[in-house]
């Protein structure tokens, strides 16, 4: 990977990163921070790298030092931990939008993930498991797991519309 094409992978794909680290973590500061480290990583290995798959580099380091931060921070929550059943929402309301973004804040931080890879970055199930070293069959799984929560916490549309 040359220069030219680190300038590419960072007009490409910075914006995309940033999103998703951003729905991650919820704070515009520390969202810039992870795209900045990724991005200085893919710099330290710009040589390494093939200009090909610098996407896929781009999103598992930028999942990876997601990952690292929560560590650091000790926020990190087991799957199994989390009681999915007492969320739900019943209130009429409109703004489908900020319903759906309340229930993803909700979801574990491995479901949100693959989520958002999944529905808002259009990775395939495969890619998916590349980025967070999942399986492609857990990747499925959590996948169906936060879509049922997504299911339960909407609720009917009737609450919604």
């Amino acid at each position: 990977m040359n220069r030219e094409d680190y300038n590419n992978a960072v007009s490409d794909f910075s914006d995309a990163v940033y999103r998703f680290l951003l729905k991650k973590t919820k704070d515009e500061d520390t969202a810039r921070d992870l795209v900045q480290e990724t991005y200085e990583k893919l710099w330290i290995n710009k040589n390494k790298v093939n200009p090909e798959k610098v996407k896929s580099y781009i999103f598992t380091t930028a999942y990876h030092s997601f990952i690292d931060f929560v560590r650091r921070n000790k926020r990190f929550t087991d799957i199994d931990e989390q009681k999915m059943d007492k969320h739900s929402h019943n209130e009429q309301y409109s703004d489908l939008h900020e319903i759906l973004n309340m229930a993803i804040d909700k979801l574990p931080d491995v479901q949100k993930s693959v989520i958002l890879l999944r529905d808002y970055e259009g990775y395939s199930y495969l890619e998916i498991a590349e980025i967070t070293g999942l399986t492609e069959s857990q990747v499925k799984v959590y996948i169906y797991r936060g879509r049922k929560f997504l299911q339960q916490f909407i609720g009917k549309m009737e609450m919604v519309i």
